[in-house]
């Protein structure tokens, strides 16, 4: 147990370090943990030897891993992409699991080998795909949104492989019968867990939430995770089953925003470990002789994946842009080919030397990743010998000045987070034109489905300002807390227009002589300002006279707030009330041509039931729409939901799937 405990210092202080190397490099944390596994593993340094003890602990790892995806898996969002998602997420992962296959078998594999080995190799990676695509501000776009369909599907698949893998391990001429009745198992079993997460899962945690206990809450989410885990392999199936149809009964509840929260920090960390596992695999004195069929594998992979996609594309209809770009992001294995890989080892499906080529192939695939993904649109346009293809850069450009060359007096907004957003709506109550830019993609793309004049981009760069009209501006707003960030556009901003003002939010005053200097008009420190109008109120509710009142607050304001610097510190205060319910949000939901609530009007929605309001809905060449009750919507509307983040998501559900 000494021993054991040595290791596992050892393990997170080595992937400590490596992170931090990675994070600099701009490198998947995934792929730093499979160095930190390559490096301390006996094909290394051999500083951990347990490998035995590691992999026990690696499995909660992917236990949690699948729990969280089924979080995040929307069965309403599955039924109103399903032609994306069964047609080309289907065609993806069928005609590579079958080539495969017939690879497998054609170098004299086993069938249930061949067959896992097709399965592991069909995947791509979730979690670097959208993580690289949100990056790059394309998770949105026509490409992206194709590849999260596949992705979408692929799920759906590993969870049908994680099933199977128990019966692939029976020998014999039993093998048909033992995968239907694995398949007839699961399917029950899933039946059953959803009912109880229906209606049995919601109650248990709305009595947890009103205790008001942290504790209480993350260990109710992790009681759930493991005890639907350990049901499924009391049935003979994957733990990895069970986890992932525990996340999606809470996924289809409101708590499913505050578990993600409270158990990311455990899922982290123990997948982490899993992946450093996956890296003790890898054995340089074993793949250094085979390094040309590692090689050949690798590129195998990525070809064969890329062009299969890119055929489906076209085959539903896309250009062949598109097609290749989405190809191309899906082109790698992913990491549920290495918890595949994991089970599969447990039931000695696979031997060591034929797991590490394996997952050898796919780690040298996920390392290329990030490079494809970043540069898509670059490799697409040079594959296809588009002609003066425009840099991403300068095409994004492009748009915004497009966009912006009508307009003059207007205010830039630099970061459209809760107070960017606040001050546009009132600039628009008065009739101030403004246009904003963020480099968060997922805020931009439901700005812009809700009507904003929001683009996505960073501000610092004095190209991108200037497309954004600048030179016309009567007045820039920086939003952003963090004050180097500020600082930074306060520059770019002097270098175009030396005299026009700029206003900066900062969360205090201590960065207020630097800000000044760099040549901003007024500095807004939100924290002190906020105290002062509650105070204003304070004194105004006692009967001080508005005049003293006012002289006070200035007198504050001259005093550069010193009066109020310094609290005292206390525990965190909660985001949510009662019921684990996050705040009020706005969110808009585009139409796809599948949609329930295509040709309905919207009272015969009744949107009502679940506690949204439609605050507004965008049609293509119609612009702003009064969402009247007899509004009858269309493919294609962005419909702006305002509540609470379960009514919310409880009125998209309704838009999208009934």
């Amino acid at each position: 147990m000494h021993g054991f405990f040595a290791e596992l210092v050892i393990i997170l202080t080595a992937s400590a370090l490596v992170l931090a190397a990675f994070y600099r490099l701009r490198l998947p944390p995934t792929l730093g943990y499979l160095t930190t596994g390559l490096l301390i593993g006996p094909g290394a340094l051999g500083l951990v030897g347990n490998q035995e003890a590691v992999q026990y602990l690696a499995e909660f790892g992917v236990v949690f891993l699948l729990f969280s995806l089924g979080l995040e898996f929307s069965l309403s969002r599955l039924l109103a992409m399903r032609r994306l998602v069964f047609g080309l997420g289907g065609g993806q992962v069928l005609i590579c699991t079958a080539a495969f296959m017939a690879v497998g078998l054609g170098v004299g594999l086993s069938p249930p080998l061949a067959l896992l080995m097709a399965a592991v190799l069909a995947l791509s990676s979730t979690a670097v795909v959208t993580r690289e695509l949100a990056r790059s501000g394309e998770l949105y776009a026509r490409h992206g949104q194709l590849g999260v369909a596949v992705l979408l599907f692929q799920d759906l698949a590993a969870v049908l492989f994680l099933i199977l893998i128990p019966a692939l391990a029976t020998e014999g001429d039993g093998l048909p019968l033992m995968l239907a009745v694995t398949v007839a198992k699961g399917l029950v079993l899933f039946a059953a867990l959803i009912g109880i997460g229906k209606w049995v899962l919601p109650r248990v945690f709305f009595e947890v939430a009103k205790t008001h206990s942290d504790e209480l809450f993350v260990l109710a989410a992790l009681l759930v995770a493991l005890l639907a885990a350990l049901l499924t392999d009391a049935f003979g199936l994957s733990m990895t089953l069970g986890a992932f149809i525990a996340g999606m009964m809470l996924g289809e509840s409101h708590f499913r925003h505050r578990i993600e929260v409270e158990i990311r920090p455990f899922r982290d960390v123990l997948l982490g470990i899993f992946f450093v596992s996956v890296g003790m695999l890898l054995v340089p004195a074993q793949l250094l002789p085979r390094w040309s069929a590692l090689l050949g594998l690798t590129a195998a992979l990525l070809v064969f994946k890329t062009v299969i996609v890119m055929v489906l594309g076209r085959w539903l209809g896309e250009d062949r842009l598109t097609s290749l770009r989405a190809a191309l992001l899906l082109a790698q294995g992913g990491e549920f080919g290495f918890a595949l890989l994991a089970v599969a080892g447990t039931y000695h499906l696979i031997d060591p030397g034929q797991a590490t080529l394996v997952a050898a192939s796919i780690v040298l695939s996920m390392a290329l990743t990030p490079l494809i993904v970043r540069h898509n649109g670059r490799i697409a346009a040079w594959f296809l010998r588009h002609r003066h293809p425009l840099p991403a850069a300068q095409a994004d450009l492009v748009d915004v000045s497009g966009a912006t060359g009508a307009l003059s007096g207007h205010v830039v907004i630099c970061g459209y987070g809760r107070v960017g957003q606040a001050v546009g709506r009132i600039l628009t109550r008065e009739g101030v034109a403004f246009v904003a830019v963020d480099e968060d993609p997922v805020r931009v793309q439901e700005a812009l489905l809700g009507g904003e004049n929001v683009f996505y981009g960073d501000a610092r760069r004095p190209a991108l300002l200037h497309a954004l009209g600048i030179a016309r501006a009567r007045l820039v707003l920086v939003s952003f807390t963090d004050h180097r960030h500020a600082l930074a556009i306060v520059r770019a901003v002097r270098e175009r227009a030396p005299e026009l003002p700029i206003l900066v939010r900062t969360t205090d005053d201590r960065y207020r002589d630097v800000l000044k200097q760099a040549g901003v008009t007024a500095v807004v420190p939100e924290t002190f300002e906020a105290s002062l109008t509650l105070a204003s109120h304070v004194l105004a509710l006692l009967d001080f006279p508005m005049e003293r009142v006012q002289q006070s607050v200035q007198g504050v304001r001259e005093e550069r707030y010193g009066v109020l610097r310094g609290y005292f510190h206390g525990q965190r205060s909660r985001i949510e009330d009662t019921q684990g319910q996050a705040l009020e949000v706005r969110h808009a939901v585009r139409l796809p041509d599948e949609a329930r609530a295509v040709g309905l009007r919207l009272d015969e929605l009744d949107l009502a039931r679940t506690g949204a309001e439609v605050r507004g809905v965008r049609r293509a060449g119609a612009g702003e729409l009064v969402p009247a009750a007899d509004l009858r919507l269309q493919a294609g509307d962005a419909v702006v939901l305002f509540g609470t983040a379960s009514q919310v998501e409880n009125a998209e559900r309704r838009l999208l799937g009934g």
